[in-house]
């Protein structure tokens, strides 16, 4: 793998991007919101949620302090009110830890609710341009491919395998992504 793999990455995502509100910003907390929204759910079912949930509840204070009850109205529709409730649970931490400053620490993103290790990636990687890999099933599928590897990716060895494997891979694509998208 080269920079050319990247290039090549880079060129197709440039002509096949779609506009998504989650694209425009920066903001750690709108880009973790659109991720655990994401999570199980279509884009375009999505966005519409995603824009409503942001306008209700703009910062990670006004997530905090919602009532469970109210969230749950602005869920409506996604499914997996676990993922909404974990959200929540995961403002008031940010809320009471870092006055409802969402840290750029990866090692202190990693332990708020409702992030695993794809949304750790996503978040650091877009939000405050750490190169992390967010590598979801869809980038599982491609990297065994790519490392021919047949194993069922859905074991979590193999999953973990593929993780360490894929690791510098990952960082070198992002390194030039990152570059490419936010210069």
């Amino acid at each position: 793998m080269n920079s050319k793999y990247a290039k090549l990455m880079l060129e197709w995502f440039d002509e096949n991007k779609r506009d998504m509100p989650w694209r425009r910003t920066s903001d750690p907390y709108g880009i973790w919101v659109s991720e655990v929204m994401l999570q199980q759910t279509q884009v375009d079912t999505v966005i519409p949620y995603y824009i409503k949930f942001m306008e209700r509840f703009p910062t990670i204070h006004d997530l905090a302090i919602a009532s469970l009850e109210e969230v749950h109205h602005y869920w409506q529709g996604l499914g997996y009110y676990r993922r909404a409730e974990n959200l929540q649970k995961g403002a008031k931490m940010i809320d009471e830890k870092w006055n409802g400053i969402f840290p750029n620490d990866p090692k202190l993103v990693k332990d708020i609710s409702s992030i695993g290790p794809y949304t750790l990636g996503a978040v650091c990687s877009i939000a405050f341009h750490i190169p992390l890999p967010a590598v979801d099933g869809n980038v599982m599928r491609i990297l065994a491919r790519q490392f021919r590897i047949s194993d069922d990716i859905g074991v979590a060895k193999n999953r973990k395998f593929l993780r360490k494997r894929s690791w510098s891979l990952c960082q070198m694509i992002l390194t030039v992504l990152i570059s490419h998208l936010w210069n």
